[in-house]
């Protein structure tokens, strides 16, 4: 998946260095008005271009994604101007899924339109409205380190630990995968304390979580957290007086 969308993002970048020129013009997508129809109707996958100029594919490519945005096929819309090499067009697309509230699709536009302001942007309005989910998408887009510790530590303030612990092990911040385990501690939530120690490599908290979820009778939990902690002395205990 993240070989495709690489080759997706080259296949722009080279079209456009291809159209530079082209680009840099107002296109005239009325001058296809009368042929786009039946192009829509035979579909994007059947049409074959290759016997146009780069400036001519590029008008019809063009075309055929504004009448894809008309109808209402973002889809299709994105494919036209990923062909055309056209990024102000991906990113009106982008801006109309964000409208429709589906942000995983506008990041994935504005990742093929390489706007990566766009993608800033769009993190931190998401994060300023509580959207955990794509604010962390956006940022993990970016590779944007400290924007994702924010956006973990108010996963943390909203009890929102798995998508705490998907970013603290993605940055992998052994400081920050402590503090989560804590916090998971304090709520019970021994599932998810037990993964953060195992990845900030705290064999002394896994030995603590495995104390508790003994003195709780949550004996597999137990387990879990002492083997991972490599308390051999406490496996045997267990295996030797809770489990059949």
């Amino acid at each position: 998946m993240e070989r495709d969308e690489k080759i997706m993002k080259q296949m722009v970048t080279n079209i456009v260095e291809n159209n530079e020129k082209v680009l840099g013009q107002e296109v005239d997508t009325n001058k296809f008005s009368k042929i786009v129809p039946t192009l829509l109707k035979k579909g994007l996958d059947n049409i074959n271009l290759s016997m146009f100029s780069p400036e001519l594919k590029f008008s019809i490519l063009t075309a055929l994604g504004e009448g894809y945005k008309r109808k209402g096929n973002l889809n299709d819309a994105v494919k036209s101007f990923v062909l055309a090499g056209n990024r102000e067009k991906l990113n009106e697309v982008a801006k109309d899924y964000e409208r429709l509230l589906q942000f995983h699709n506008c990041i994935e536009v504005y990742k093929l339109a390489n706007n990566k302001e766009k993608l800033l942007e769009l993190g931190k309005k998401c994060l300023e409205e509580s959207r955990l989910e794509p604010a962390i998408e956006a940022f993990m887009t970016l590779g944007d380190n400290s924007q994702l510790l924010e956006v973990g530590e108010q996963c943390i303030s909203k009890y929102r630990f798995d998508y705490a612990f998907e970013i603290f092990s993605a940055v992998k911040d052994k400081n920050m995968l402590t503090g989560l385990g804590n916090a998971c501690i304090r709520e019970s939530r021994y599932d998810y304390a037990i993964k953060a120690f195992e990845l900030a490599d705290d064999k002394e908290k896994l030995n603590f979580v495995g104390d508790l979820c003994i003195k709780e009778e949550k004996i597999s939990q137990a387990l879990e957290a002492y083997g991972l902690a490599g308390n051999e002395t406490m496996i045997e205990f267990i295996k030797e007086n809770f489990h059949d």
